[in-house]
């Protein structure tokens, strides 16, 4: 019972409809048919529950409903192979590839995040932060370095990111991945990780460690992002990590590129 969706049929179906009703979520008549009723009674269920509400039950939905013991996804490591990735990154060397796609497959499957949509989400979101599949620093702009200020003056006291003044803006720039920034991030996510982020922010860059920052950080989004990209909205997935639409371009071609190359699969 990895799976079960509209058009589906059998005793498999029955139990569902069954635990959907003792759940309070009226199928209608169970009759083991998957029809529109039990599909609208999956989606008030996965509402409730804080699941993605896509109307199919899978492992995490069966979980919820105590029709299945795990609630991992099916994992689509095998499916990112070097030479797949590179499609998605065609203006990116190999040997970066190589080294960094192992560590970022890794810290994905540690997280959970091992299904074929969020590792095109991860994917997408480093050809947007570090096109050239480097964990790389931030690099001074308008955007944080006033016209006569020190570089990243203006990141100095952003409470939004929870810096206290210089030189909090310079050591706690965008880093790593997925350019974690802010001493609010790299306390957040040094105790997730158990890494002395916060004394030494430099680890973001080390390629073990920004890849675990990468996953942590995405699995935290992981149902905004899974519902943005249900709707087939990649800007507001890409607003779900960036807080905006930076990097918009490269994000929707690599997940494009990458969702035609490993084929169709459900949300």
């Amino acid at each position: 019972m990895a799976m079960l969706q509209i058009g589906d049929s059998g005793p498999a179906v029955r139990k569902l409809q069954q635990a959907l009703l003792a759940a309070g979520f009226n199928p209608g008549k169970a009759d083991g048919d998957f029809g529109a009723g039990t599909e609208a009674a999956v989606m008030a269920f996965q509402h409730s529950a804080g699941l993605l509400h896509d109307g199919i039950a899978g492992p995490r939905t069966l979980r919820a409903l105590g029709l299945a013991r795990s609630d991992k996804l099916p994992s689509a490591v095998d499916r990112f192979s070097v030479q797949v990735v590179a499609q998605m990154f065609p203006q990116t060397p190999l040997a970066p590839i190589r080294e960094h796609l192992p560590p970022v497959l890794h810290a994905m499957k540690a997280a959970g995040l091992a299904d074929r949509v969020m590792l095109l989400a991860a994917l997408a979101t480093i050809r947007a932060e570090t096109a050239g599949f480097l964990p790389i620093d931030e690099g001074p702009s308008r955007f944080n370095t006033s016209p006569r200020g020190h570089p990243f003056d203006l990141y100095d006291r952003r409470a939004d990111l929870g810096n206290h003044g210089e030189p909090d803006g310079a050591r706690y720039k965008g880093r790593g991945f997925v350019q974690l920034t802010g001493r609010h991030n790299y306390t957040v996510y040094a105790e997730r990780l158990q890494q002395p982020l916060v004394e030494q922010p430099e680890l973001a860059n080390t390629p073990d460690v920004a890849a675990a920052v990468l996953a942590a950080f995405l699995k935290d989004r992981e149902l905004q992002i899974k519902s943005s990209l249900m709707e087939g909205d990649l800007r507001a997935a890409r607003r779900a990590v960036n807080g905006g639409s930076h990097g918009l371009e490269a994000f929707a071609e690599a997940y494009r590129v990458g969702d035609m190359l490993t084929d169709d699969e459900d949300l």
